[in-house]
């Protein structure tokens, strides 16, 4: 039986290979995050990514990531998708020292100061979240259509029913132990 995924999370398509190679498995959020049961969660704990070239920009990841990553104005008319994401645990940056404790992790993200200014000062009296995700690269890519409902600056796509995707196959980016080892040391980081 076919293991679906019929909803995509639009990411810059450097994270996504940042992800897929275990680089980072990391994600910054402010918005889709809900609250049920005094936990914090996603809209959608599993989603397909949804690479996006669209506002990439150079100056918000570290100068090794820079190189080839360009800036362009129009989505394409064809996305391959070629992995997708499940929620390990979701930790809400801490409003004290929150920036030093997120910087204490720099050399598991891509991201650099001016992007971490942005997430910060973005809705600012909004808490910022660190995501943690497990990345899986699918068996074979897909390639959908970039239709009009899927364009734009949105970050959760609902795709058509035939649009959806079967996952079945697909291989993790991270072993679940070296995910384990993660969390610990965003644990560790924040209580810090």
């Amino acid at each position: 039986m076919p293991d679906l995924i019929n909803v995509a999370l639009k990411e810059w398509d450097l994270q996504i290979n940042a992800l897929l190679s275990g680089r980072q498995a990391f994600l910054l959020r402010k918005g889709g995050i809900l609250e049920s049961n005094n936990e914090f969660e996603l809209e959608h704990p599993r989603f397909l990514f949804f690479p996006t070239v669209v506002h990439q920009d150079p100056r918000m990841v570290k100068p090794e990531y820079r190189e080839g990553l360009r800036q362009v104005r129009e989505e394409p008319d064809k996305v391959q998708i070629k992995a997708w994401g499940e929620v390990a645990k979701i930790f809400e940056v801490p409003v004290r020292d929150g920036r030093r404790k997120l910087e204490s992790l720099s050399d598991l993200y891509l991201w650099d100061t001016p992007l971490l200014d942005m997430r910060f000062a973005y809705r600012a009296e909004k808490p910022l979240y660190l995501v943690v995700i497990r990345a899986f690269q699918l068996p074979d890519s897909v390639t959908l259509q970039n239709t009009l409902d899927y364009a734009g600056c949105k970050s959760w796509i609902p795709l058509a029913q035939t649009d959806a995707v079967d996952v079945t196959g697909s291989t993790p980016a991270l072993p679940a132990d070296s995910i384990n080892v993660l969390l610990q040391r965003v644990r560790s980081a924040f209580a810090s």
